[in-house]
């Protein structure tokens, strides 16, 4: 089993890689909004990505691993680790931070940055800003159905957050042979014991087998350890078109998770996800109407990664004493979370469908 990396580097020959503002000397912020370093004290705003320069982003051979890859975020960092949810933040030196922005609890510790992580090679800047991911998140809070009826008031209250999350990408050829057997429908007539004809269908079943080839461009796996897989999984808008190099400046005032899942990890999940749509695939290769007992054996070269940081906006609220996110895409403002059931809205829904039926079987009588 590989270990498990959790900590955020610090660069330590980037010390001075913070964000001055040239005016007035306050520390400059990455505003989602016009998409620039904006000084909150007198208002400056410089174009975010100029800072001192970074390593373009680029397809790593996997084989290399570890060894190849810049460690680091590039700019000095602390680091949270929370005591609920097991999630790892790194904020800039100045924050502070006393609740963690994926489950809201405050068993937060702080502690101290290592510097063994690979270094992102790209980023999607957050797009979305702050104003319009609470708007999504009212909307989607009062559109939800057989939910406590509070959750409305809470989505004028609960506080969102915006993190860069840890992911891997991943390129790879794949090579699958498959075999199988494919079934072909045809008809026949057959006549029962009455002496009455019907056409019947029946499968005649015939041995198959190929192989195909396919390149996989930029399979996503997420290595947080703040969000739940199930739910992070649900975006489905993700453009990694519009990954720029990595810029220490554009997480200035953001917060940033450091990865669990590490490189060796990822690339198991990777391939999981690889060999998963091989086999869908192959299955559509498999001649006839339809098939059974599909084999298929699946290897990958040219295998190369990329660590990227991706924008989420988090709201964590708990009800009942257990947490819920609900995470808005910070690049397409797409939005997925979870929430409570009521069980007497259920309940209630439920004895009135039976109130229907009963009605209408006395009706009909």
């Amino acid at each position: 089993m590989y270990p498990k990396l959790r900590s955020v580097t610090q660069d330590p020959q980037a010390q001075a890689a913070t964000h001055p503002c040239p005016q007035c000397g306050a520390q400059l912020a990455y505003d989602a909004a016009t998409q620039e370093l904006t000084c909150a004290h007198c208002g400056h705003q410089q174009a975010a990505g100029t800072g001192p320069a970074a390593m373009a982003p680029r397809e790593i051979p996997i084989a290399e691993g570890m060894a190849a890859a810049a460690r680091g975020l590039g700019a000095p960092v602390k680091e949270i680790e929370c005591q609920e949810c097991g999630a790892t933040v790194s904020v800039e030196p100045q924050a502070q931070t006393v609740t963690c922005p994926f489950c809201r609890s405050q068993k937060v510790l702080p502690r101290e940055a290592t510097s063994n992580l690979i270094r992102p090679e790209s980023v999607v800047p957050f797009k979305v800003d702050k104003a319009t991911a609470n708007s999504a998140f009212g909307q989607w809070i009062g559109k939800l159905w057989f939910r406590p009826g509070d959750l409305k008031k809470m989505a004028q209250v609960q506080e969102l957050g915006g993190v860069y999350i840890p992911f891997w990408t991943f390129d790879a050829q794949a090579h699958s042979r498959w075999s199988a057997e494919a079934g072909y429908h045809y008809t026949e007539t057959e006549t029962d014991s009455e002496g009455n004809d019907r056409q019947v269908t029946k499968t005649r079943w015939q041995h198959a087998s190929g192989s195909r080839s396919d390149f996989y461009d930029d399979t996503i796996v997420c290595a947080s350890k703040g969000l739940p897989e199930t739910l992070v999984d649900r975006f489905r808008s993700w453009s990694t078109s519009e990954l720029v190099p990595y810029q220490p400046s554009y997480l200035a005032g953001w917060a940033a998770e450091s990865y669990v899942i590490d490189l060796p990890g990822g690339w198991t999940i990777g391939q999981q996800k690889m060999e998963a749509s091989q086999h869908s695939r192959c299955a559509s290769d498999v001649p006839g109407d339809t098939h059974r007992g599909l084999h298929v054996q699946s290897s990958f070269s040219n295998v190369t990664f990329k660590h990227v940081l991706l924008p989420i906006w988090i709201a964590a609220y708990r009800y009942g004493d257990k947490p819920y996110q609900f995470l808005v895409n910070g690049q397409t403002g797409e939005v997925v979370g979870l929430a409570p059931w009521s069980i007497w809205k259920i309940t209630l829904f439920v004895l009135l469908i039976i109130a229907i039926i009963v009605l209408i079987v006395v009706l009909t009588r």
